[in-house]
């Protein structure tokens, strides 16, 4: 649904249940409002999976000393400098990261 006034596109106002524009107009139909909860169980399996689509490498962790861990690169400075890669532990899940 577009604004009658100006043409942008109404957004509900869940207080009152209705639909309303940045410019004041608030249509007189109800809103339909629907909430989706989702269970908690999807949430980690999410990170289980992302985690298990991480290489993994041999870096000694510094915490526990385990061989083994997951890593990734993110570009966290300017553009012109190189990227910094991160590290997870397999085992005890500590993160650290190394600059080059």
């Amino acid at each position: 649904m577009f604004c009658p006034k100006c043409g942008s596109i109404l957004l509900p106002k869940f207080d009152k249940k209705v639909m309303a524009c940045s410019c004041g107009y608030t249509s007189k139909d109800k809103a339909i409002i629907h909430t989706v909860l989702k269970p908690d169980v999807e949430k980690k399996e999410g990170a289980i999976k992302e985690q298990e689509s991480l290489p993994l490498t041999e870096a000694e962790c510094s915490k526990c000393h385990h061989p083994h861990a997951y890593w990734w690169t993110k570009q966290t400075r300017a553009g012109d400098e190189p990227e910094t890669r991160f590290f997870k532990c397999e085992q005890c899940k500590h993160t650290w990261r190394e600059y080059k």
